[in-house]
């Protein structure tokens, strides 16, 4: 029986959708981006599902967890970049 598909994530467009299947590609993890069903169809900027095997869901969230700052790391960035550009 093959392996059932399940949505780890919706991201925004086709660039987005890239980023997160190279990220979950070189943690091993196979993935594929579909259109969201009930959206129109926008080219590039529509908003994509991407999908990874049921049995590598949970490390995928993982790994897509893992690439998201938290928001503390957010204020600091965002603090250092205001030290950095003021005169």
């Amino acid at each position: 029986m093959p392996n059932e598909l399940k949505i780890v994530t919706t991201v925004s467009n086709e660039a987005e959708a890239e980023m997160v299947c190279e990220s979950l590609s070189e943690a091993g993890i196979r993935s594929m981006p579909q259109m969201s069903s009930g959206n129109i169809r926008l080219g590039a900027a529509a908003p994509l599902d991407v999908y990874v095997e049921e049995q590598h869901y949970d490390r995928a969230l993982e790994v897509l967890n893992a690439a998201v700052p938290s928001d503390e790391e957010l204020a600091r960035l965002s603090h250092e970049a205001g030290e950095r550009s003021a005169p």
